[in-house]
């Protein structure tokens, strides 16, 4: 019967990493679609401008 649920546990772990998986890929595709599918490249370095008062 020790066989049986250690089989069993790896299961539930397999199928959990697959949720998990899938999650993260619905989580990315829906990032994507929200920003309207304009990711900035990775070289680019975002305008930053700070005014400061004299």
């Amino acid at each position: 019967m020790s066989s049986h649920n250690e089989t069993k546990s790896g299961g539930n772990v397999g199928l959990g990493v697959l949720v998990g998986a899938l999650i993260v890929i619905v989580a990315g595709l829906a990032a994507y679609i929200f920003t309207g599918g304009d990711i900035p490249a990775v070289g680019d370095e975002p305008e930053i401008q700070i005014d400061l008062p004299d």
